[in-house]
């Protein structure tokens, strides 16, 4: 999920489920042939890797896993922002980037099927964005290693990025706007003024998908003509307290074949004009993102109450602390 603070409260591991590889039959991933133009938005952490990039640094080469999991309790507190939180976490490292690379793709493990779907995407025009809270220079490394880097540079990151220095001693993010809360509001609205068109290239009003596993993903599920969410988890219990429509999954391949199936289904009510037979009018915040890549762009489409989700560096604002009463360190 991702554009909130840079590393989400600490998730157990995902483990994938035992028959993904040996019961499941392989899908397909050739060219479908149908005229609308589909557009995926993904979570990272825990999404298309099980595990999460910055606490398996911050475990190893940081503040370590009791610290980070009080710094966790004080952004769900409110006692501190996520930017505040976010730089003390990143700060924390010591480690060369290639040194902390090395344990990391020893820890990740990625879904078992995402290589196949981002393959049947490429060969489906289909963009593939990933939209996380991680810094991009780790994401583009991770994905450059296990997909290799001509298939890696298919994929879009919204991200923060970082400066890291050569000796690892510093680790700094890089946030999208040098403010004390990171948001520029003239900027968005002027953006927000200038999006592109709902339409895309050829014409046709683009599907839009959406993936993810967790909290983070909260706001940006609704946001979605196709939703999917990892099974068992806190973003597919959220979408049955809200009765908030979501297809479930346990790897990318259940993900490919629902496409296909709605893609087609698509394709036979519509032909590709007009509107996405399962169109959702809050998508529109990501077709227009989705050709501008843009912060400022997404945060003048959402509302006021999600912005703090999406984008918890930018526009979490502290809680007061009541006189007398002792802050936890």
């Amino acid at each position: 999920m991702a554009p909130i603070a840079i590393t989400p409260p600490a998730v157990e591991a995902k483990s994938q489920p035992a028959f993904s590889i040996s019961q499941a039959a392989p899908v397909d991933a050739s060219n479908i042939g149908t005229k609308r133009k589909i557009i995926c938005f993904s979570d990272f952490d825990g999404t298309i890797f099980m595990q999460d990039t910055g606490h398996i640094l911050f475990n190893a080469f940081g503040c370590g896993t009791e610290r980070r999991q009080q710094l966790d309790e004080q952004i769900h507190s409110g006692e501190r922002s996520f930017r505040d939180v976010s730089e003390e976490m990143w700060g924390s490292l010591d480690v060369p980037f290639d040194d902390g690379f090395e344990v990391m793709k020893k820890a990740l493990e990625i879904d078992v099927d995402f290589k196949t779907f981002h393959q049947f995407c490429i060969n489906n025009g289909i963009p593939f964005n990933v939209i996380s809270a991680g810094l991009k220079p780790v994401l583009r490394r991770v994905l450059d290693h296990f997909l290799g880097e001509e298939n890696s540079k298919h994929i879009d990151i919204v991200a923060n990025d970082a400066t890291i220095s050569s000796d690892g001693s510093q680790w700094k993010p890089v946030w999208l706007h040098d403010t004390e809360l990171g948001h520029d509001k003239a900027k968005s609205i002027n953006d927000f003024k200038d999006s592109a068109r709902l339409e895309s290239d050829d014409g046709t009003i683009p599907m839009i998908v959406f993936i993810g596993d967790g909290v983070s993903d909260l706001p940006a599920a609704r946001e979605a003509d196709v939703l999917f969410a990892r099974r068992g988890l806190r973003l597919e219990e959220y979408c049955n307290e809200n009765n908030l429509p979501y297809i479930p999954f346990d790897t990318f391949a259940d993900i490919q074949r629902e496409v296909i199936k709605i893609a087609k289904i698509d394709d036979e009510k519509t032909k590709g004009k007009g509107l996405p037979s399962n169109f959702n009018p809050r998508a529109n915040m990501w077709r227009r993102a989705s050709s501008k890549k843009n912060v400022p762009l997404f945060a003048a489409m959402t509302p006021k109450e999600e912005k703090v989700f999406i984008w918890p560096e930018t526009f979490t604002e502290l809680k007061p602390v009541a006189e007398n009463v002792p802050v936890a360190a």
